[in-house]
């Protein structure tokens, strides 16, 4: 749930049992404002035919890493016609830029399943201050990266590309809290009275039903 002292004092289903727990099911329809809020205006997505949902996170937020490995098992059991991508923001952090610069570099270089959530680990748990490119660069090189071949990566064009498609992302969602899950460009999860993340992504298992149902995939 977005950053804030209430959802933050949440029960989190976090152990494998609650992970393989069913979605609460919803009996009431969905409410503006409450449940969720349009995007406007609707934006495309990247994969054509397809329902994109995205999730809007950061490294540098607790919230977000006790979203993670919920998000991430709720993803792997989607069908085929939902597409799920994560969008790192900076909120014009610097610490919060290295993070997604980080970030990328670990998905351009395939290392992103093994090492991401011990990223989260090693800022929330651990207490390290991952935010400056030395700090990064050495925690890198002590999971076993190579250190010249990431920061060529962490430093590189292609890089700082996706970061300025990110933050650009960040504003026409208008996105100012993180986690945030969106659906196929026209509705941002808000989830304002979910008592978990596992009801607030059954708040989006509701919105691609009905995207489908209207046939409003990208």
């Amino acid at each position: 749930m977005p950053l804030s002292r209430r959802h933050f004092n949440l029960t989190l289903m976090g152990t494998l049992g609650a992970l393989a727990a069913p979605l609460p099911a919803r009996s009431a329809p969905l409410v503006e404002g409450r449940d969720w809020r349009p995007i406007d205006p609707p934006q495309p997505g990247d994969a054509p035919g397809k329902i994109e949902v995205l999730e809007f996170f950061s490294y540098g937020c607790p919230h977000c890493s006790d979203f993670n490995p919920i998000v991430k098992e709720w993803a792997a059991d989607q069908p085929e016609d939902v597409v799920f991508r994560r969008v790192p923001v900076t909120f014009g952090r610097t610490a919060w830029a290295n993070l997604a610069r980080l970030y990328y570099a670990l998905e351009a270089s395939e290392a992103l399943a093994q090492h991401d959530q011990a990223v989260f680990d090693a800022l929330h748990r651990e207490r390290r201050r991952l935010y400056s490119p030395d700090a990064i660069l050495d925690w890198v090189e002590a999971r076993g990266l190579n250190r010249d071949a990431f920061a060529a990566l962490f430093d590189s064009f292609d890089i700082q590309a996706k970061i300025a498609r990110s933050d650009r992302l960040v504003q026409r969602y208008r996105i100012h809290a993180v986690p945030r899950v969106t659906v196929a460009g026209r509705y941002a999860v808000l989830g304002k009275e979910a008592s978990s993340y596992r009801e607030l992504l059954g708040i989006a298992e509701t919105l691609i039903a009905q995207t489908r149902k209207q046939g409003l995939a990208g």
